[in-house]
């Protein structure tokens, strides 16, 4: 019997292919499971529907995200901290805090998974920080860490 599954069914098969099964597996385990149904020329016009929805979708989330990534590319963050010696910094800075700074920066939400900081940064300098947002598509960020005193000194003579 052939169905379409609608699961990851194990040793069977991936969600939305059509596979031919024992009719007993199918009536018995498959369908009232809910992972299959059966197939019919109703059922493959809908499961095509389906993917052809899902190509619009990932296509429209792929051109946003471009266009996401051109507004980051360039963007340069300044975050100040206190300093110790040797300019080590009393705690880090995070992803977390770089997404903070970037949503202060651009007025949008960020998800600071997608900040590709690979440990905390301790110390003074310039960072540069890939943002993750497609397997292909990484912007960098520019981030600047700065004494807080020396932040404080040109915010006041400026």
């Amino acid at each position: 019997m052939e169905v379409i599954l609608l699961k990851d069914v194990e040793r069977v098969g991936r969600a939305g292919e059509v596979r031919d099964v024992a009719p007993g597996y199918a009536r018995n385990y498959l369908i009232p499971q809910g992972l299959a149904t059966r197939v019919t020329i109703g059922t493959l016009k809908q499961m095509q529907q389906q993917r052809q929805a899902e190509a619009r979708r990932e296509e429209e989330l792929e051109v946003e995200a471009r266009e996401f990534a051109a507004e980051l590319e360039g963007v340069t963050l300044t975050l100040s901290a206190k300093t110790g010696e040797k300019d080590r910094l009393y705690g880090s800075i995070t992803s977390g805090d770089i997404a903070a700074a970037l949503e202060r920066e651009i007025g949008k939400s960020v998800d600071r998974r997608k900040i590709g900081l690979e440990e905390p940064i301790r110390e003074l300098g310039t960072y540069s920080v890939p943002f993750k947002l497609l397997s292909d598509l990484a912007p960098t960020i520019t981030v600047d860490v700065v004494r807080q005193e020396d932040l404080a000194d040109e915010t006041e003579g400026g």
